[in-house]
């Protein structure tokens, strides 16, 4: 089975600025040393966290999802990282998937960051969604959905995995960074999973700090590779769907696996 080349994003960002945004990822594609299949940005990456949705807000046929089919297209890969999306009267914090194509599937944010004043304004999302890119069945997350291992949830039925790769994108506070490698970590060894989290460095226009710590994990929750703190980072790893499988035949948690269904999630 084929392997899946992953380059990971680990940058600032301009406050508020969707356009310096666009410009500067752009120049960093342009450093990448290898053929990605996927490039992953931070959650909010064309405007920073929090932000007035009102105002900074995009529709789907926005010029930050036109930036992103270009350089898709560009780099002949998938480009993903959440930005606010607006939908007639309301706003959703939203994970995006951008083919080289320009085709694309989108996941809005389940739980939105209360404690942030995200809620006021951001319409959580009602759905999960998987996605499939070379073999890999693909899961995305944003940011505080990291806390809630129901959400994250991996199945095993009928010898399938529901996902082979948990990926969360965030703006994920330096003061709170030993909770998010830890959670990492849980997330990766409770669902047999390969997790990669992408989070950014510097500080936003509210005054908050982020140190990063993106970082790659198998299944076991050991590091593939990381990021390193506080620092703009460029990380290209690779990841082999062989090896997962192996590890989940020797050592199958998922057989015992409690069954359930998530039941009563409100609409959009």
């Amino acid at each position: 089975m084929s392997d899946l080349n992953i380059a990971y994003i680990q940058t600032w960002l301009h406050w508020e600025d969707a356009p310096g945004n666009h410009m500067h990822f752009g120049q960093l594609f342009d450093r990448l040393k290898s053929q990605p299949d996927l490039v992953v940005l931070p959650e909010t990456f064309n405007s920073g966290f929090p932000v007035d949705a009102v105002r900074f807000s995009q529709p789907l046929e926005g010029p930050s999802m036109q930036w992103m089919a270009q350089q898709a297209a560009r780099l002949n890969a998938v480009i993903c990282g959440s930005l606010l999306i607006s939908h007639n009267n309301f706003y959703q914090n939203t994970f995006v998937w951008m083919r080289p194509d320009g085709t694309y599937e989108t996941y809005a944010k389940r739980h939105v960051f209360r404690m942030g004043g995200e809620h006021e304004l951001i319409t959580p999302g009602s759905r999960l969604l998987t996605l499939e890119l070379k073999g890999w069945r693909i899961r995305p997350m944003i940011c505080y959905d990291l806390r809630f291992p129901v959400w994250s949830r991996n199945t095993y039925n009928n010898n399938k995995w529901e996902f082979d790769l948990l990926i969360y994108v965030a703006n994920w506070p330096a003061v709170r960074s030993y909770p998010w490698r830890q959670l990492l970590i849980a997330r990766a060894i409770e669902n047999q999973s390969c997790v990669l989290g992408v989070n950014r460095i510097g500080a936003d226009g509210t005054g908050n700090a982020y140190s990063g710590h993106s970082c790659l994990l198998d299944a076991r929750g050991q590091y593939i590779s990381q990021a390193i703190a506080e620092k703009e980072c460029i990380v290209e790893s690779s990841i082999s769907l062989d090896e997962l499988l192996i590890f989940r035949e020797k050592f199958n948690v998922g057989l015992d696996w409690d069954a359930f269904n998530i039941l009563h999630l409100p609409p959009f």
